[in-house]
């Protein structure tokens, strides 16, 4: 996987020098055009590892843009409705994630999403400590961070 990503880099940048014009735009349209070939010529190989996972990238990017609106939205609604009931608590997040890697950076997505703070891990790496600014149901928010941030980072990961 790698060397496909190694490969699809070096041919970006063969693109940018063959063009003569090293903007973001013409590297991101050399990197689709990379991608493309590398795809096609690795059509009929059953190493599709690296094609899948820039897919899983992809979705999972847009995913989480998706979510960090709508909590943005949710917060700007919260601190304009002065009448609103917030329920700020916070909750003990059981983890899958077992590497440094894979729980930072779980831990810095749910930092970055408005109303919510990743305070600490447990010792043994087993829980995530998180407060939010508005838990109607502990279970229920639980689940929303496992299968929205935790589940599609490790498919990517592993």
């Amino acid at each position: 996987m790698r060397s496909n990503f190694v490969t699809n880099i070096l041919l970006s940048f063969a693109w940018i020098a063959l063009t003569g014009s090293f903007t973001f735009a013409n590297f991101a349209l050399g990197f689709f055009i990379s991608f493309a070939i590398l795809w096609l010529v690795h059509a009929r190989k059953t190493e599709f590892r690296y094609f899948n996972t820039i897919g899983k990238i992809v979705k999972f990017f847009f995913a989480y843009l998706f979510e960090m609106i709508k909590s943005n939205l949710n917060v700007a609604f919260h601190v304009l409705n002065p009448v609103s009931k917030l329920k700020p608590g916070i909750v003990e997040v059981p983890l899958d994630a077992e590497t440094n890697l894979e729980i930072t950076l779980l831990a810095n997505m749910v930092m970055l999403t408005p109303g919510t703070l990743s305070m600490d891990v447990s010792t043994d790496r087993k829980v995530l400590y998180v407060h939010s600014m508005n838990i109607k149901d502990k279970q229920a928010f639980i689940d929303e961070i496992k299968t929205r941030y935790e589940k599609p980072l490790l498919e990517i990961l592993r």
